[in-house]
């Protein structure tokens, strides 16, 4: 068995800018596509406008040192779907767009503002969301439904490695990378500032939750090949990266 010290320099190394391959972008390959994809315009749900929304707490320091992974959550709480909006919005919400130079501008960093994500969700109680897996449309604010069959619920179980808190959550966060929306710009680097992102996207989540008297437990130990294969990813240019489960706070 390879010792996993090697593996690790290797792949530093191998990122390393003196060993990059040349970029797509030097190479005047084609423009990464930067809005999410649409799967059936006709099913897309709107999410509620967050103009009159307040956050119980929105003492920035108090968030801080509140924050805890927390696997344990109230199951008899529906979070509601402003609540839902509002952790989408300041994950992977879009808050302006660029046209010109083909950017959004979110509100997470994401190195070179290329925003690799795609945010699925597993919801299971949600006001007024049938249980089920669902896309998110950032550029939209919108989510439409991508499997809602009993099937795919317990295979997104499965793939967390059937970690408790999953089931019991209200909603379960998967970040899928679309690798040439970065990779076009960093070449092979890309594998090192995907996952710098990802902590960015996940900590955000942990943060709007804790305004909202949420529960976060961000969740790197997982099934990659059954995870890629709910969401049809092909493990090469698009993969899962980081989930996190969400849940109301419980004294017990």
């Amino acid at each position: 068995m390879t010792d996993p010290k090697q593996l690790i320099s290797e792949m530093h190394q191998a990122t390393c800018y003196e060993n990059l391959p040349v970029s797509g972008e030097k190479l005047k390959e084609s423009y990464p596509v930067y809005f999410d994809s649409v799967l059936d315009e006709s099913k897309l749900i709107q999410l509620p406008d967050l103009k009159d929304f307040e956050p119980e707490n929105n003492n920035f320091v108090d968030n801080l040192l509140k924050r805890r992974s927390l696997r344990r959550y109230d199951t008899n709480t529906v979070m509601s779907q402003a609540e839902l909006s509002y952790l989408l919005m300041l994950t992977q919400g879009v808050r302006e767009i660029d046209q010109k130079r083909e950017l959004t501008y979110r509100f997470v960093p994401s190195a070179g503002s290329r925003h690799p994500f795609v945010t699925y969700l597993l919801i299971q109680n949600v006001e007024g969301l049938q249980a089920g897996i669902y896309h998110y449309v950032a550029q939209l604010h919108a989510i439409e439904p991508f499997d809602l069959s009993p099937k795919a619920i317990e295979k997104a179980y499965q793939a967390t490695l059937r970690q408790k808190q999953v089931i019991t959550s209200a909603v379960s966060f998967f970040w899928s990378a679309e690798v040439y929306r970065t990779s076009w710009r960093y070449s092979s680097r890309a594998y090192r500032y995907i996952h710098l992102d990802a902590g960015h996207v996940c900590q955000n989540l942990y943060l709007a939750a804790e305004s909202i008297d949420y529960g976060v437990c961000a969740i790197a130990a997982f099934d990659d090949h059954l995870a890629n294969e709910i969401f049809g990813l092909d493990e090469q240019e698009r993969f899962v990266v980081y989930i996190a489960s969400v849940g109301k706070k419980t004294d017990q």
